[in-house]
């Protein structure tokens, strides 16, 4: 029997502004209330993996350095996965949750939670390459480097991976990802004009095609306060052949949603053996610092 199944990805555009607290925490719950509403609207289109982008309930903080915004950190589990894994068992829906995680004072990630459809967290990936590209991009002020390696979690629909933003211009975890065993590796995005562009489709494509499982990679939409560019939406759905299945508009929010047939992944396997030929045995060099 085909295994088929329907993903949905939210690029969506941060509520509210950044002049106070209270704008602030106004802001956040405005954005948890759509994006609350975006996975009613993926249910009621049979979607059954649903992902955010990158730090989704607030805005790219890490455009500035200051230390206000370790308050808005999130332990997990939390209020907001508690919130959404809620959601996720009423909808029986897959969601991966990009937040702001605070694991002890002082110690805080970059981290997608990965729920599955009876609300239970699956696990968690910490993003592992963290970028400090002034201006704009200071995410070593406020990320450690992911601890966790590269894991793939088995859902109700799919093994899935995640691998976040920065991560994508490294092949060395998207390999270790297809090495694991993910059908679909999401990409939850921060990324603006002018910073990626021609690197937004390539790079991910050829993963898809190297390691022979899908992609599905997710940018934030709009300005923001600091001015940094503009962040370009135009999330997307990457095939094991390099295929773009579906993408999203640059100027807008929406839900892009399509169905990938995971059967692809064998036949392409089976067409390109790259894991067969691999040759471990002569890649000493890459461990080297």
């Amino acid at each position: 029997m085909p295994r088929k199944v329907k993903i949905g990805l939210v690029q969506a555009q941060w509520e509210g502004d950044v002049q106070s607290d209270d704008q602030i925490r106004q802001g956040i719950e405005q954005t948890l209330e759509k994006h609350e509403r975006f996975v009613k609207q993926a249910a009621d289109q049979g979607v059954q993996i649903l992902c955010f982008q990158e730090l989704f309930f607030g805005p790219y903080f890490a455009a500035e350095q200051d230390r206000r915004w370790f308050k808005y950190a999130e332990p997990i589990p939390g209020p907001v996965t508690k919130r959404f894994a809620a959601l996720a068992r009423k909808y029986r829906t897959v969601v991966i949750l990009p937040i702001f995680e605070i694991e002890a004072p002082g110690v805080y990630y970059n981290t997608s939670v990965v729920i599955d459809t009876d609300g239970e967290i699956v696990g968690i990936y910490r993003k592992s390459h963290i970028p400090h590209q002034p201006p704009g991009y200071w995410e070593k002020f406020y990320f450690r480097p992911g601890n966790l390696g590269y894991p793939v979690f088995e859902t109700e629909y799919a093994l899935v991976g995640v691998y976040t933003c920065y991560d994508r211009h490294f092949p060395e975890g998207a390999r270790i990802l297809g090495l694991n065993g993910a059908e679909i590796v999401f990409n939850p995005s921060a990324t603006t004009r002018g910073h990626s562009d021609h690197l937004w489709t390539l790079e991910q494509s050829a993963h898809a095609v190297a390691n022979g499982y899908y992609v599905a990679a997710i940018n934030r939409i709009g300005d923001e306060p600091w001015g940094i560019g503009y962040f370009y939406g135009s999330s997307y759905i990457v095939n094991p052949k390099g295929e773009i299945v579906v993408q999203g508009p640059d100027d807008r929010e929406e839900l892009v949603v399509a169905e990938v047939d995971l059967d692809l992944i064998r036949e392409v396997k089976d067409y390109w053996p790259f894991f067969r030929d691999r040759r471990p045995d002569t890649y000493d060099q890459i461990l080297e610092p």
